[in-house]
């Protein structure tokens, strides 16, 4: 226990001070990429999120879909390959791109194309229709294409925001720099020591790349309830010094502690995911994530009727 000492400050006894040191976050377990599946012809996709590892919406919130474009070489076409006109409603998509080029177009006139590093976060939220291809030219060449898409739920109260775009540059991409020469965490979002993330979120989430050197390490901390996540998209890494996880490999934390660290055992880019759950029901069909059945009959009447507005394929 604490006691005033001279002078009337207040010292702390080492008993308190363990009481108090974080806990470390250990892995729940280690999932391999499921056989992978085409999402139109022109994503070809292993999903983590939701899936038969204990990895469902309700466990991984706010995160409700974890779709990897592992790496994967296209052939030359002069027809971009891609996704046709789709609708979505009640969550934020977000494709983050390694390798390859994206287009893409909505029905309230928002688009753009997403190149190597970018990353293009859209609020669906009241419904809009979208369309993704392959950018005309690198069509044209092909090549290595790999990318991720999360879906993002979005709390009751916001579902029926408007729908806008938040295009994030490579370039605009915030850094830390790790000591040593350890690497480059890239903050999407969130917050990493001090250096803060381009985008806006509705609720607390963290979004890294974290990019190290073979042998450099990295430390985490995040609340314990936040529910956490980590994508090996290129090398292979270490966590808390005994668990291996190789390239295409997601690990999941376990909410049991706030601290954790990674050691790339050759170069590596991981992807560190790490948001609080929103903890209201959810009623999830196809494209559209609502609270409640009927909260979903109206989003499938209102795309049936024309209400999210009009796209050409």
């Amino acid at each position: 226990m604490s006691r005033a000492g001279p002078g009337g400050s207040i010292q702390i006894t080492i008993s308190q001070l363990k009481n108090n040191k974080m806990k470390t976050k250990t892995v729940e377990l280690v999932a391999s990429p499921r056989p992978p599946h085409f999402v139109g012809d022109g994503f070809r996709v292993h999903n983590f999120i939701p899936s038969g590892f204990r990895m469902d919406m309700e466990r991984m919130s706010p995160f409700i879909m974890l779709d990897y474009n592992s790496k994967y070489t296209f052939p030359p076409s002069n027809t971009p390959k891609g996704v046709g006109v789709h609708p979505h409603k009640g969550f934020e998509t977000v494709t983050i791109a390694y390798k390859g080029r994206v287009a893409h177009h909505d029905s309230s006139g928002g688009g753009g194309i997403i190149g190597e590093g970018d990353v293009q976060w859209m609020t669906a939220a009241n419904g809009v229709l979208h369309k993704e291809y392959h950018e005309t030219e690198w069509s044209k060449k092909g090549g290595e294409f790999q990318m991720v898409q999360l879906w993002v739920n979005l709390p009751a109260k916001d579902k029926k925001s408007d729908p806008k775009y938040q295009a994030i540059k490579y370039e605009d991409i915030n850094r830390y720099e790790l000591k040593d020469g350890s690497g480059t965490i890239e903050v999407i979002a969130g917050e990493y020591k001090g250096t803060k993330g381009s985008a806006s979120t509705f609720t607390p989430v963290h979004m890294f790349n974290a990019k190290l050197n073979n042998g450099g390490k990295a430390d985490f901390q995040f609340p314990a309830h936040y529910n956490t996540a980590l994508l090996v998209i290129e090398g292979s890494m270490v966590i808390n010094g005994n668990e291996e996880v190789p390239t295409d490999h997601l690990a999941l934390m376990a909410n049991d502690g706030e601290t954790f660290e990674i050691k790339a055992t050759e170069n590596a880019v991981v992807l560190v995911l790490s948001g609080e759950p929103i903890n209201e029901p959810i009623a999830a069909q196809g494209p559209f994530v609502m609270n409640t059945r009927e909260e979903l009959m109206e989003a499938f009447n209102d795309f049936n009727t024309g209400k999210f507005g009009y796209l050409e394929d």
